[in-house]
């Protein structure tokens, strides 16, 4: 091993040891997301149709008087989207801290990232 590449070995295991705990999970998810063919959430843009893969951080069941949603923030350790379906009270495996890929058109929703009625792909727990 050069004395270069030890240094690159050592910033490393430094960075490691001195990130947080949110850090390292952000990290992981990030990781997991391109493995999974996930774009980063951060560099999805208003009017891309996009697959992002990430966990559920929240899911909201809103009551509104002409149409019922259930949202959902999709994180993947480099930004949150949130998914809505219009229309629906539940569905069954959405729920937090579980793992799913979302496909569809993200539009923008008080400067937040959104998808409506996302195609989605549940992961198994793990």
């Amino acid at each position: 091993m050069t004395t270069d590449e030890s240094r690159v070995s050592l910033r490393r295991l430094l960075k490691r040891l001195t990130a947080s705990e949110a850090e390292i999970e952000a990290q992981e998810l990030q990781r997991e997301s391109a493995e999974s063919g996930g774009m980063p959430a951060r560099q999805c843009m208003r009017g891309q149709v996009v697959s992002v893969a990430g966990r559920l951080r929240t899911v909201v069941y809103t009551p509104r008087t002409n149409l019922p949603t259930l949202e959902a923030d999709l994180y993947d350790g480099s930004d949150v989207v949130t998914l809505v379906w219009l229309g629906r009270r539940h569905i069954a495996g959405i729920e937090p801290g579980r793992h799913l890929t979302a496909r569809g058109r993200v539009a923008l929703r008080d400067d937040r990232k959104v998808i409506y009625n996302p195609y989605y792909e549940l992961e198994s727990p793990k």
